[in-house]
């Protein structure tokens, strides 16, 4: 072979691959960087519905929930610290929660993880589904006979979204087998019998909660925004926002005093008020993540500063809480506002 002709041959095939690579990899390449290409999608129209036909299962599959803590300050701007979403977050992922004669699940998931895990549940434990709404988040269970128990029940789950982002609650009603059946009752009819259930329930999302998949119509149809919004009011000062019941809003605003190292010296349920001393992060088990937050290993300053948490009803059911300082004349800035009020929000469940 000539030289000419193995020149000739090379050639052509680096065209040839030239041309596979064009073809492979090129801007119109079958391997092309397609991650750009959702920008050239064309937008469709909005889906329109004849007149008189109802509308409301047309949503986006992925809504962005209203986000209400954006709040900012006047004057010179200054980073705002980060705060934690959920301060209690190293904590179990199922507990039990108690107040009076009512108990629920608290799930630190979202709705749309933890309704599967109880479709799951159910199954698992050979418990016939009569009724489910998604949407709604409530699921029941046909006629059971319990061991021990003289007649038949059936269970009315009920999935709502938590206070915090992010979380759920889960609440287990029991229906006897016996006078009006076909209504279920505002209570148990045998309390011992639905806390079984929940507990039993609460415990099999605990095992199985790594792994647990989403169902979007669930997810979809209770509001995954939270209870609980930080907001500044018209007149200038910043509130916590607690979509609750007076009562329960009432004991869990205790709670997360005391989590957020306030030292509750007195209350007074009736006029909705606490009076509370901030100890600072002076405990071991808080120093972690409270000196990350104010990003010092001093003090806080306002460490045994003393303050009036006040809770009034804004819409049933819903609270207002605010932080005041006892002392007029004590230091107490906007920043130091929110920053203790982000504090309280965080253990608030």
């Amino acid at each position: 072979m000539s030289v000419k002709t193995v020149r000739t041959t090379l050639l052509a095939t680096l065209l040839l691959a030239c041309t596979g690579c064009g073809y492979l990899f090129g801007d119109k390449g079958m391997f092309r960087d397609k991650s750009e290409d959702y920008k050239k999608a064309p937008e469709t129209p909005v889906l329109r519905v004849p007149e008189g036909k109802d509308s409301g299962a047309l949503r986006e599959t992925y809504p962005i929930p209203p986000v209400h803590d954006d709040l900012l300050l006047a004057g010179e701007f200054a980073v705002p610290r980060p705060a934690p979403l959920v301060a209690g977050a190293g904590e179990d992922i199922v507990r039990i929660q108690r107040l009076g004669d009512e108990n629920w699940a608290l799930i630190a998931v979202a709705p749309g993880q933890v309704w599967p895990q109880v479709r799951s549940f159910l199954a698992a434990s050979g418990i016939q589904v009569a009724r489910v709404d998604a949407r709604a988040g409530i699921m029941e269970t046909g006629w059971l006979t319990m061991e021990g128990q003289p007649m038949a029940s059936r269970y009315r789950f009920r999935m709502d979204q938590g206070v915090q982002r992010g979380t759920s609650e889960l609440h287990v009603l029991q229906m006897d087998q016996a006078g009006e059946l076909n209504s279920w009752p505002a209570e148990s009819d045998n309390a011992e019998q639905a806390d079984e259930m929940l507990r039993a329930v609460a415990q099999f999302l605990a095992n199985s909660a790594d792994s647990a998949p989403v169902s979007m119509i669930a997810e979809q149809g209770i509001s995954a925004s939270g209870k609980i919004s930080m907001q500044e009011a018209p007149e200038g000062y910043t509130y916590i926002r607690l979509a609750l019941p007076y009562d329960r809003a009432w004991a869990s605003l205790g709670r997360a005093l005391e989590k957020s190292t306030f030292e509750i010296t007195d209350r007074d349920r009736s006029g909705g008020n606490y009076y509370v001393r901030f100890l600072g992060p002076n405990a071991q088990e808080e120093a972690g993540w409270m000196d990350w937050l104010w990003d010092s290993d001093e003090d806080h300053p306002m460490a045994g500063q003393k303050f009036l948490v006040t809770m009034t009803t804004q819409d049933e059911p819903a609270v207002i809480i605010r932080l005041l300082p006892q002392d007029d004349s004590q230091s107490f800035d906007k920043r130091d506002e929110q920053d203790l009020l982000a504090l309280i929000k965080g253990n608030i469940h």
